[in-house]
């Protein structure tokens, strides 16, 4: 039986095409710990993950967990990563579960990816089969002033796409001023708005009362992500569909946005719930309540993109208008397949494991930059 030989860390930095600008503030660069896992054969399966608060720190503690999987079988993916949580993770006293979800996701990506190419199936199929040919996907508007973002609406809009999503949570004028230029730019197309965590509860009620003008589809994640309660008393209040997002952060968090009935939907990645299987199992508890699941993506690579489509494929319960984020890299470290939704779309993949091939020239360069400093 095969078994796993070795794990790798590779830190990258990734520059941005332009600044993103969000609640939070601006950003210029992507940087993801790169995770491969080697089985006995020379198999190798690729995953990925997000690096806060510090790359350099949470490569180190990747490397120490996922070296215990040295001499495992892969298949036995979600018993081990549970047993490495426990001991390795918990055991130590590190009781953080959204830090370890972030670190864990990666793995198990990788330890799907490789389950897939042992296979020779690519993982939807090993999850059960697709309930789709196709995942729907938005479009992510860039810019920072109202001139720059109807811009971008308008090229989107030329393009043909049918949900757009923009980013609010950055001051009442300016707030109002993007979503009205956003809104003439594309017609009676769909629009959500993703205010971050940058409202208060009196803000989002306020907020909303001078937003409904412009037909908006759903504001995710208006309030702090620490208050559930705080999110389900908006949803209570105002006519704008609400979702949540940094508040869905664990299977638990789930279930209590699900039992409060504080969200309309529920925006969730493999980044915050910790991986693949994990995402099957927070839609299956959305499902329970009657709710969809948005796929939320991160400050990540083509690697996670693969990831996330699969799982689009496999759950039942799923938005037609997920989110994507390679596209706003600088140079995407997965050369192939094609990950540029038509018209919103993308197909299902058919190659083995995740199904991407790596640009390894691009991947060097992101650990130039990693090792300068930049």
């Amino acid at each position: 039986m095969v078994k796993i030989s070795s794990v790798r860390v590779r830190p990258l930095v990734l520059p941005l095409k332009q600044p993103y600008h969000w609640s939070y503030g601006i950003r210029e660069s992507f940087a993801v710990n790169l995770i491969e896992i080697e089985a006995d054969d020379g198999t190798v399966g690729i995953g990925e993950c997000t690096v806060a608060p510090d790359q350099t720190g949470t490569a180190a503690i990747l490397q120490r967990l996922a070296g215990h999987l040295v001499g495992h079988s892969p298949h036995d993916v979600v018993p081990l990563i549970a047993r490495i949580f426990h001991q390795e993770y918990l055991g130590h006293g590190a009781n953080i579960m959204r830090a370890a979800n972030q670190m864990f996701s990666g793995i198990d990506m990788a330890m799907w990816d490789l389950q897939g190419k042992l296979a020779g199936l690519p993982v939807h199929q090993l999850l059960g089969g697709a309930h789709r040919k196709a995942v729907g996907y938005f479009y992510f508007l860039q810019g920072e002033t109202a001139e720059e973002l109807a811009r971008d609406a308008a090229a989107g809009h030329a393009n043909g796409e049918r949900i757009f999503y923009l980013k609010v949570g950055r001051g009442e004028k300016l707030d109002l001023d993007i979503t009205a230029a956003v809104r003439r730019e594309i017609g009676d197309a769909r629009l959500r708005l993703d205010a971050n965590e940058g409202w208060s509860v009196h803000d989002t009620i306020n907020m909303c009362r001078k937003l409904e003008k412009y037909d908006i589809e759903f504001i995710e994640q208006p309030t702090v992500s620490w208050s559930i309660p705080a999110m389900a008393h908006v949803r209570e209040k105002v006519g704008i569909p609400i979702v949540a997002d940094q508040a869905a952060f664990t299977l638990y968090d789930v279930y209590e946005i699900c039992r409060q009935r504080a969200a309309d939907m529920i925006c969730i990645g493999p980044r915050e719930i910790g991986g693949i299987q994990p995402m099957m199992k927070a839609a299956a508890v959305a499902e329970s309540a009657g709710l969809k699941i948005c796929i939320h993506s991160s400050f990540t690579t083509g690697i996670t993109t693969c990831a996330e489509h699969h799982i689009g494929l496999a759950i039942p319960n799923l938005d037609d208008g997920n989110q994507i984020m390679w596209q706003l890299v600088e140079k995407d470290i997965v050369a192939s397949p094609d990950l540029a939704p038509k018209n919103g779309w993308l197909d299902a993949f058919k190659a083995p494991g995740l199904g991407f091939h790596l640009a390894g020239d691009l991947v060097a360069e992101g650990e130039r930059r990693y090792a300068a400093g930049r």
